[in-house]
């Protein structure tokens, strides 16, 4: 697989803290030069980012991020208010809390309402799966499944560790045929990359693989 096609799988993600209209801009121009799916940036930046890109590019934001435990009314609104802007995905974390606490009609409840906030456009639900058992993460993946998201994601990219290739093979195999698989989290070159799409990803979140192509001299094979 060469790097161009592996591109067309990747979120090119900027989501620090400190990150600045300038470092935004600079993502933007880097996912349209090479045809990213979509750039994943903090919501208050989806607005400034959706004009500035004027349809050349799918914007992606988070809600309920890092954490998860914001109430649902919150990310609700979250998701609302990032669609008005311009948003086309909304990568959402769930309540790891209520899962571990084994309220699964909540968490169901939640990325349901969300999704209804969606309005159409995508919605993929972070389970953090280093902090998850793996009874925990096949239950999510039914949720998922139910609750009607287009993806499931792996990680945050913030908690104690990112996606494994464990974790996409397990998600794969325990959601339904319409759930699509986001990696995220450590992804650091195009070797991982082709093994996360093998192993069932379609959607990748990394900054990393761009990086590395702005320092190579072309997109030939990996």
């Amino acid at each position: 697989m060469k790097k161009e096609d592996i591109l067309k799988f990747v979120d090119h993600t900027l989501l620090g803290q400190a990150a600045t209209w300038e470092e935004i801009r600079g993502i933007l121009d880097d996912a349209m030069k090479y045809e990213t799916a979509s750039a994943c940036i903090p919501a208050s930046y989806v607005k400034q980012a959706a004009e500035y890109v004027d349809g050349k590019l799918p914007i992606c934001t988070v809600i309920g991020f890092p954490n998860g435990y914001s109430t649902t009314a919150v990310k609700v609104y979250e998701a609302k208010d990032a669609i008005e802007n311009g948003a086309e995905e909304i990568d959402m974390v769930i309540n790891i809390g209520h899962l571990k606490d084994k309220r699964y009609q909540e968490i169901e409840e939640e990325i349901r309402r969300i999704h209804e906030a969606c309005d159409g456009k995508i919605l993929k639900v972070i389970i953090e799966t280093c902090l998850l058992t793996e009874e925990e993460k096949i239950k999510m993946c039914e949720i998922v499944t139910s609750a009607g998201a287009e993806f499931i994601k792996t990680s945050t990219g913030f908690s104690t560790a990112g996606a494994t290739l464990a974790d996409v093979e397990l998600m794969r195999k325990h959601v339904g045929k319409e759930v699509k698989v986001k990696a995220a989290g450590g992804i650091s070159s195009f070797d991982d990359a082709g093994e996360f799409v093998k192993a069932g990803a379609v959607r990748l979140g990394t900054s990393r693989l761009i990086k590395i192509m702005k320092n190579t001299d072309s997109g030939a094979g990996y």
